[in-house]
């Protein structure tokens, strides 16, 4: 390669990168003023780094087979600011290409009336008051929970995280609290500044002051004595899974509505964000999100099963190993639970194929599982071993879970990768419930088998959010249709 090829390459980068640099600050207005929410082919660009900004430009090959234009892009965003836009979720990329199609040179402002034409000049929509929200314990999934709900400040911020319930804990509990909120093996550490307040028993994170509350029990907390009023409460310690426990957050003075994060038994409804969501009434005061891997699964086979029809099927689960094994040799009441989790692959039970029928009642019955608990602290994989209905071929099959992933119905639960080299570290922080492996895609007649990633914490964690946002009557548009 000559210099002055060399040197050309260079400066197409930098300039990329000045209006990747240009284009993070009104990104950054249009969510906090506006609601915002900014994705590049399903990847979400808020509270993200300039480098970022240009992988997911350059992420848009996997869709159409080639770069998104930033030029391009930039001038939209720069347009977008000066709409007065409602609360949306906007996908930059498929907007930005979808003005490129057009061809009759349109200006960006222009297209942008005519496309969000629902959402232009209504800024009023932000009037909302906020929703407060209660993280009843804090170990793993409550702290994705805290990072998540945090992330979302400013005027688009329509739940307020305001509590989080512990154990009465010992000398120097808020500083461990807030070191665990800080810092984090797996998904690294946190985005922003967290500050302990002694005096008021609370935890400062990016201005965002969250009580910290010593509780009893789920039914002997006043949280109107802490100006906590109609909340939500989020339970992640899983203590409480029925509807005689779960009720007892109710009795709380400040408690309007129960999330819990695992799955639900008896009559509670089993929700999985973006597929039976419709199911959620207003007079469902307690509900459950079921667990990670029916949220990874439950897409891709609704996505398969509208399509060629599912007549029986088999989901094999490799899955990271959790906090309800031991480290070491010991009692356990599960079988071989008690084995090292770190030393040994585990077999152990799923509930999550036969829960399947709880949000795809069409499924019930035609599904087995099991699960393989691996020596990872993280991200696991669903194989799902299906019997069509119909015949299809691997390249019609990725093809049409790719076109899934981009669909407003189900872009925030499907993603796709058709990268060759991923392997689960790749994984984490994904906030997609699931992501199809292509590559490792069979199909043979009316015979599939289909490999899909999942960060069983984060993904999970991002789907309790999206339902937390609906419970609270938070609903945003999606653009383009």
């Amino acid at each position: 390669m000559s210099n002055e090829k060399e040197d050309q390459l260079l400066q197409d980068y930098i300039q990329r990168l000045e209006l990747a640099e240009q284009m993070l600050p009104i990104i950054g207005r249009l969510y906090r003023n506006n609601g915002m929410l900014m994705r590049i082919y399903g990847r979400a660009i808020n509270n993200v780094t300039t480098v970022d900004i240009l992988k997911t430009h350059r992420f848009a090959r996997q869709y159409t087979g080639e770069e998104l234009s930033i030029k391009h892009s930039f001038q939209l965003v720069v347009a977008m600011e000066s709409l007065q836009l409602a609360p949306a979720k906007v996908d930059l990329g498929r907007l930005t290409n979808k003005w490129l199609a057009r061809g009759d040179g349109v200006s960006a402002e222009d297209f942008l009336r005519e496309e969000l034409a629902p959402i232009v000049g209504h800024p009023e929509r932000m009037s909302k008051e906020p929703r407060d929200i209660v993280l009843y314990g804090f170990g793993r999934i409550g702290r994705l929970l805290a990072r998540l709900l945090i992330e979302r400040t400013g005027k688009g911020n329509k739940m307020r995280l305001r509590a989080i319930v512990v154990r009465k804990g010992k000398v120097n509990d808020l500083e461990k609290r807030a070191a665990l909120l800080r810092r984090d093996s797996v998904h690294g550490p946190f985005n922003g500044s967290i500050v302990v307040d002694n005096e008021n028993s609370g935890i400062i994170a990016n201005g965002v002051f969250i009580k910290v509350i010593n509780g009893e029990g789920p039914d002997k907390i006043d949280y109107t004595a802490h100006g906590i009023h109609n909340a939500i409460v989020i339970d992640n310690t899983g203590s409480w899974r029925d509807e005689a426990g779960l009720s007892l957050h109710l009795q709380s003075p400040g408690v309007s509505r129960v999330l819990l994060t695992a799955p639900g038994k008896g009559s509670l409804k089993n929700i999985v964000y973006g597929i039976n969501s419709g199911d959620l009434k207003d007079e469902d005061k307690i509900v459950t999100a079921a667990s990670c891997t029916t949220n990874a699964i439950v897409p891709v086979l609704k996505a398969i099963s509208d399509k060629f029809g599912i007549e029986h099927g088999h989901v094999e689960t490799v899955h990271s190993f959790t906090n309800d094994q031991n480290l070491i040799d010991n009692y356990h009441k599960a079988e071989r639970r008690g084995r090292a989790a770190p030393l040994n692959m585990v077999i152990t039970e799923t509930g999550a194929a036969k829960a399947v029928a709880k949000a795809l009642p069409e499924l019930a019955g035609k599904l087995t599982g099991n699960a393989i608990r691996v020596p990872t602290p993280n991200v696991s994989m669903a194989i799902l071993n299906l019997t069509l209905q119909a015949e299809t071929t691997k390249e019609e099959l990725n093809t049409y879970l790719r076109d899934c992933a981009l669909s407003p119905e189900l872009q925030e639960q499907i993603d796709y990768s058709s990268s060759t080299e991923i392997v689960s570290s790749d994984l984490v922080g994904s906030r997609h419930a699931g992501v199809v492996d292509a590559p490792a895609t069979i199909a043979n007649g009316r015979n599939v088998v289909l490999y899909v990633w999942y960060d069983n914490e984060f993904g999970y964690s991002c789907q309790v959010v999206r339902l937390a946002q609906q419970m609270a009557g938070i609903q945003f548009a999606s653009f383009p249709a």
